[in-house]
């Protein structure tokens, strides 16, 4: 059984029409790049995997639990973190995590020792007491991901997870990526492609809400005559651009 199921999932707002009959799995030990230009439905997508937005129409199953009718199991599996890491600004790093344990359930000592394994794993000993609204653009980014992490969770969604990270913290982020993409399956949306050669087994390439590419890292880097990954993306997006262009004029 696929971690992750998505079958026909649409989502409409209004006339926009956001995500468009989308449908593939992921499984045990994949780490998917979820790639897409600005607008393209990627964040819109994960939303509806982890049960923030309802879907206008299709399923999504997430260690065979339906995230419409079993939101909870779905939510107590998933480790998520949303665009631009939203956390309590007035708290201090530890006291938000703590607040994250409680709501994952746990107690006492094993509250502390959720707590000091995600701080030791995200590097955050230095700024446990400082209240998150002061920390950096990368400091708030690695407190989400340790959020993320609190419950060991067995499928994990991480929107644009290097967001705002120099060059060093971008490698250990990456690094606890693929630690633990063996026993976990994981979801990255970036635009930053040489994340798919970092840390990928898998690339979908969306386009308007619609998939346009799902293949390997090497699949993806074959489309293009280089054999570079930005000219692949470039080349899968622009042609489907222009045959939308095409469309409306004829």
């Amino acid at each position: 059984m696929p971690a992750i199921e998505v079958k026909g999932l649409d989502k409409r707002f209004g006339p926009i029409h956001a995500v468009r009959n989308v449908s593939f799995s992921v499984q045990q030990g994949e780490v998917l790049g979820f790639l897409g230009p600005n607008g393209a439905g990627k964040s819109t997508t994960m939303k509806m995997i982890t049960g923030f937005l309802e879907p206008t129409d299709g399923t999504v199953l997430v260690n065979g639990h339906d995230v419409l009718t079993d939101p909870i199991r779905v939510k107590a599996s998933i480790g998520y973190l949303p665009e631009g890491a939203p956390a309590y600004g007035e708290m201090t790093v530890r006291r938000f995590l703590e607040f994250v344990a409680e709501i994952r359930g746990y107690k006492g000592a094993e509250q502390r020792q959720r707590v000091d394994r995600v701080v030791e794993l995200v590097h955050l000993d230095g700024v446990l007491n400082q209240t998150v609204e002061t920390l950096s653009k990368g400091f708030k980014r690695r407190v989400g991901v340790a959020q993320a992490l609190l419950h060991d969770p067995q499928v994990l969604v991480m929107d644009e997870p290097t967001d705002g990270l120099d060059p060093n913290q971008k490698h250990e982020v990456r690094s606890l990526i693929k630690e633990m993409a063996e026993h976990k399956a994981i979801v990255i949306s970036t635009h930053i492609l040489e994340e798919v050669d970092a840390v990928c087994s898998r690339a979908i390439i969306i386009a308007a809400g619609q998939i346009l590419f799902d293949g390997t890292p090497e699949e993806l880097k074959s489309q293009s005559e280089s054999g570079d990954y930005d000219d692949a993306f470039r080349a899968i997006t622009s042609r489907f651009y222009a045959g939308q262009g095409e469309a409306t004029q004829s």
